[in-house]
């Protein structure tokens, strides 16, 4: 949380040591760490039905985007906004359960307190006949025009094929550049 740095920090060593993620991840994954907003909104439901929240600033550009993109024919669908770092060590947890390597999944998903999800200004983002969160999301309509467009609302593809980061490639992982 804003101005608890402290608290955050021994929260998030806490979700580490209990998934058994290196205490030195911060180090070498090459992400920040991410913060959670001081205030969210509701954004309606997801794709799937699933209520999501992001910062307000986040869902006027989400809104105006999306508008622009349906004007020129082209359909993006919302999987994915805000998530809290406890989330993240859940989705994370799932994983494990589901017979996963701890090494495989931090390909993917960032631990908890490093997902730009935790900001509520990070969306992933999809498009009918194209399945979610899948690489192939960049062979379609709306990602060409993600990438010629997105730049306009604000919005940055976090993860491109030459991220520098430890995570893996994520056509559909985009978020607001914070002010």
């Amino acid at each position: 949380m804003p101005g608890d740095e402290s608290g955050y920090t021994s929260q998030i060593n806490a979700l580490h040591a209990a998934l058994g993620i290196a205490s030195d991840y911060g180090e070498w994954i090459g992400l920040p760490l991410q913060h959670e907003p001081a205030q969210l909104v509701s954004a309606g439901p997801d794709m799937f039905g699933r209520p999501q929240q992001m910062t307000p600033a986040t869902f006027a550009a989400w809104q105006a985007m999306r508008d622009r993109a349906a004007r020129d024919g082209i359909t993006l669908c919302l999987v994915s906004a805000y998530r809290g770092a406890t989330y993240q060590a859940d989705l994370i947890r799932r994983k494990l359960d589901g017979g996963r390597t701890l090494d495989d999944i931090l390909k993917v998903n960032a631990a908890p307190g490093y997902s730009e999800h935790h900001t509520g200004r990070a969306l992933d983002i999809a498009t009918p006949g194209s399945p979610p969160l899948e690489t192939e999301f960049d062979q379609t309509d709306a990602f060409d025009w993600l990438m010629k467009n997105a730049d306009e609302f604000g919005f940055v593809l976090s993860y491109p094929k030459e991220s520098v980061s430890a995570i893996t490639y994520e056509p559909w992982h985009w978020c607001l550049r914070a002010d």
